[in-house]
């Protein structure tokens, strides 16, 4: 059969056809709703775990250091320098969609280059406590180690990992930083090379990997130290938090904290956080572990192996919860207690006792000294071994 066109319809479907081109190219242009790149990943500029990075500030000797900033979709924001690996700030929404920052710290580099506190740094080569600064390894003793908590040596020595320069690198999500650590520093036998990455995913996970291999026997224990503070008020103490650790024991230790490298049951102590608990309920109860710790600064023994909950903190006010996860034997829940007000942070802050508090997933304090107790699990890294260890803190609010 044969159809005529009136001139009308010819018309229309030119208007049609034209539009249609001109919404194509708009799209095309744009990048439409999903910027895929065939892979299933998001290649768009504008991606909201895309890593910028900047240059935060020099050291004395010139030296550049970079910032990297990583965020997700739910408005969560991290902050990672070079200088000691450091998480220098961690935006978090509450129940009302405020968003704050829920760590404590400052605000540019001159602050960061104060750091005594550890505050959100990467710490190693050990960190917590070696007794008496010295350990031994098959037969050879290592007695160089800084004295510099009491008679103790602490976080890695004067100049810890958390006093040099990494090297960052951008990648999808957050940043990768590497560090070489030499024999002999810091009184530390052996050269490890050392990896941390950070990386913020769309389920709200800030997630923290460290590996490292050594040529020489060594101990390793690398500590993510972050200060907590999930009001985003960090004037207001966090006696108020509610604090979940699911563990049978702690590590009880002598004046200097150093384990004694015995288990203790917290049943009937103030140590049970095996329910949820609000931290200043039991602080100042008489308990000779609270009386040596001026407050809460021990390990607890996590229940379980692998990957598996650590503890959860929730701030009643905000909402804002961190659940905690590990693979790590033990986590030092330290409350803050040190905190003295004289040290000014962000905004200018001065940071007083208990506003904030840390949970290090990490080995057991002093364990190159114990060697020998069965309770303790191996810190000693060979060659031809790689230390492994993740954290990853998951928020709800």
């Amino acid at each position: 059969m044969h159809f005529v066109r009136s001139s009308k319809l010819v018309m229309r479907m030119k208007y049609t056809i034209a539009s249609l081109t001109l919404v194509s190219l708009l799209l095309s242009a744009c990048g439409g709703r999903d910027n895929n790149d065939g892979n299933g990943k998001n290649s768009g500029s504008n991606k909201s775990n895309e890593t910028q990075v900047e240059v935060y500030g020099k050291l004395d000797d010139d030296t550049e250091v970079k910032i990297f900033t990583f965020s997700n979709k739910n408005g969560m924001i991290a902050k990672v320098t070079e200088y000691g690996a450091i998480l220098t700030s961690l935006e978090v929404p509450d129940k009302d969609g405020t968003v704050k920052d829920v760590t404590h710290g400052y605000d540019n580099l001159a602050g960061w280059l104060t750091n005594s506190s550890y505050f959100g740094a990467t710490v190693g080569r050990y960190g917590n406590r070696i007794a008496g600064g010295k350990f031994e390894i098959d037969g050879q003793v290592y007695d160089q180690l800084a004295v510099n908590n009491g008679p103790n040596h602490l976080h890695g020595g004067k100049k810890g990992f958390d006093k040099v320069l990494w090297k960052g690198e951008a990648i999808d999500g957050g940043v990768k930083l590497t560090y070489t650590s030499k024999d002999g520093e810091e009184g530390y036998p052996g050269t490890l090379q050392v990896t941390v990455t950070y990386t913020l995913n769309d389920n709200n996970e800030l997630k923290w990997v460290c590996e490292a291999t050594t040529d020489k026997a060594t101990p390793v224990n690398i500590v993510q130290h972050a200060y907590w503070n999930l009001s985003g008020d960090p004037a207001t103490s966090i006696n108020d938090h509610i604090l979940t650790i699911p563990a049978k024991y702690f590590l009880t230790t002598d004046k200097d904290l150093i384990p004694d490298g015995n288990l203790a049951e917290v049943v009937d102590t103030p140590f049970d956080f095996n329910t949820a608990t609000v931290i200043g309920e039991r602080i100042e109860a008489a308990s000779i572990p609270l009386q040596f710790g001026k407050g809460y600064d021990h390990c607890w023994v996590v229940d379980g192996k692998g990957m598996r909950l650590a503890a959860t903190l929730r701030d009643p006010k905000t909402r804002r919860t961190m659940k905690l996860q590990t693979d790590q034997p033990g986590v030092q829940f330290y409350g803050g207690n040190f905190l003295d007000g004289e040290t000014s942070g962000k905004g200018g802050v001065k940071y007083g006792h208990r506003t904030a508090c840390c949970l290090e997933t990490q080995v057991f304090p002093d364990s190159p000294n114990k060697q020998d107790n069965p309770a303790f699990p191996s810190c000693i890294l060979k060659p031809g071994e790689t230390y492994t260890h993740t954290m990853v803190s998951k928020f709800s609010w």
